[in-house]
């Protein structure tokens, strides 16, 4: 029997005195994966944040490669460290002084002054290999601050793919980006996914990429509205519940 990479049963969030997710239930296999979609204001960024732990839930059970979540959202270090997570965005303040060789090294372990020889240079090892898989091996001592909507993303890549990871969470990953850059994201993605045998939890708009790529997808609306493989919950049925009545199903035309 394979076991789940992620479990979560009875889900519920608060927020502000106020219900936002509601009794959610899914398993996510290994090396599979899963898409959320919903309205906006639909509890999916909170969703994805109790999951990780980072905001507390209200109550229900998160389990994650076979470890209990904490109702505080600790996990042990060795299972934390193969979680990665791509948010909609990084807040970076004026003239943030940080490069993007130190941001992924930060995805290999803790950096110290007195880091043993061995160790700095399996470091530096690592985050030139992410960087070049990742295709931004050019930004290398660029700082983060300096960098466009597109090349960020990527570079938020190579902090995932600079050690071994098992699940891999996206929030809306493809905001903000253009036509060509969401492309090239997206099939980056989908390499690497390939490659690691990332289990892929992704919150995401674009219900063209989500029926093309996602092996299940989950209807949010606050509650699970749908739950299952593109083909049965991408229906005009399930959208109308989703989105309301005026929903209309758009597919990108590939050319070729």
């Amino acid at each position: 029997m394979i076991s789940p990479v992620l479990k979560v049963r009875d889900l519920c969030v608060e927020r502000s005195g106020r219900l936002v997710v509601e009794d959610v239930s899914f398993d996510l296999n290994p090396e599979s994966e899963t898409a959320v979609v919903g309205p906006n204001g639909a509890g999916k960024t909170t969703l994805v944040a109790a999951v990780l732990g980072l905001l507390n839930r209200s109550s229900g059970d998160v389990e994650i490669l076979g470890c209990p979540l904490a109702c505080n959202g600790d996990l042990p270090p060795e299972i934390r460290s193969q979680i990665a997570y791509v948010p909609q965005s990084l807040a970076l303040q004026g003239h943030f002084p940080l490069t993007v060789s130190e941001f992924v090294g930060f995805g290999f372990d803790s950096p110290g002054p007195r880091l043993p020889w061995r160790q700095r240079e399996r470091r530096s090892a690592a985050v030139r290999h992410a960087l070049e898989r990742t295709d931004c091996n050019d930004l290398s001592y660029r700082l983060l601050s300096e960098l466009s909507g597109g090349q960020l993303k990527r570079v938020m890549l190579s902090f995932c793919v600079v050690r071994p990871r098992r699940l891999l969470v996206l929030d809306e990953a493809q905001a903000g980006l253009d036509v060509s850059s969401n492309e090239r994201f997206q099939h980056l993605l989908l390499e690497l996914r390939r490659q690691e045998g990332w289990t892929v939890l992704q919150v995401s708009h674009d219900l063209d990429m989500v029926r093309r790529s996602s092996d299940q997808v989950l209807g949010l609306n606050r509650r699970v509205c749908c739950l299952g493989p593109p083909d049965h919950t991408l229906t005009q049925e399930h959208l109308t519940e989703l989105y309301g009545p005026n929903i209309v199903p758009y597919r990108h035309h590939c050319r070729g």
